[in-house]
């Protein structure tokens, strides 16, 4: 109200003001009338917050070489993005060591070819290498990437192994089992000032962590 008792014509602005400090009992209109007026109060509302710009727009952060070094942005990396509860992740330190000590004893490499079942394998061997479709680990390494180095699973046979010969058949196939781990990508800045920097944008990955048998696909 005015100083001279007569009512006073309100902005957009000072209508959605008042409409979020008022009481509901006292502000919400009666009737089906009412309700259509308040609903078209409440979309111009909303349409003042965000004058003339996408919705949910975030700023792109972007970072120079030395900040960043081998690691992911802290910002980036919340409590629940914990890529070390990925095996993928937990196995390259492993890999690492123990390319590490083949190197260090000269040994030459085996070919990676479909091994023959051993029925009295020790308890300790792992299951990669019990199983009667075989597969080994190799380290998956990209600079684009976060984590950069991932342990990627490879099917040693291309059929599997049959418990009573201990040999291969093609009676069955060995297939790769996937699990889908999200990952950041480095790409560059999008910024016109952000020459040589880059930001990091937010992937997912299919990443082979076993080998399985099926049933081989037959032709109708």
């Amino acid at each position: 109200m005015s100083e001279g008792g007569a009512s006073s014509p309100l902005s957009p602005l000072g209508v959605c003001g008042e409409l979020l400090l008022c009481p509901l009992t006292r502000c919400l209109p009666q009737g089906w009338l009412g309700a259509l007026a308040l609903l078209g109060v409440l979309v111009l509302c909303r349409g003042l917050r965000r004058p003339g710009g996408p919705p949910h727009s975030h700023p792109v952060l972007c970072y120079s070489g030395a900040e960043l070094g081998d690691e992911a942005p802290a910002q980036l990396l919340g409590r629940s993005l914990r890529w070390d509860r990925y095996v993928p992740v937990q196995l390259v330190p492993q890999l690492e060591q123990l390319e590490s000590t083949r190197h260090r004893r000269h040994r030459r490499h085996r070919p990676h070819g479909c091994p023959a079942l051993q029925t009295r394998a020790s308890l300790r061997s792992e299951p990669n290498e019990r199983s009667i479709s075989p597969w080994r680990y190799r380290i998956d390494e990209d600079e684009n990437r976060y984590p950069r180095k991932l342990a990627f699973a490879e099917c040693l046979c291309s059929g599997c192994v049959d418990v009573k010969t201990g040999r291969e058949t093609t009676s069955l196939n060995s297939v790769t089992i996937h699990q889908t781990m999200m990952v950041l990508r480095r790409k560059p800045c999008p910024h016109p000032t952000g020459l040589g920097l880059v930001t990091f944008e937010v992937d997912y990955i299919k990443v082979p962590v076993g080998c399985t048998c099926v049933l081989p696909r037959t032709r109708r």
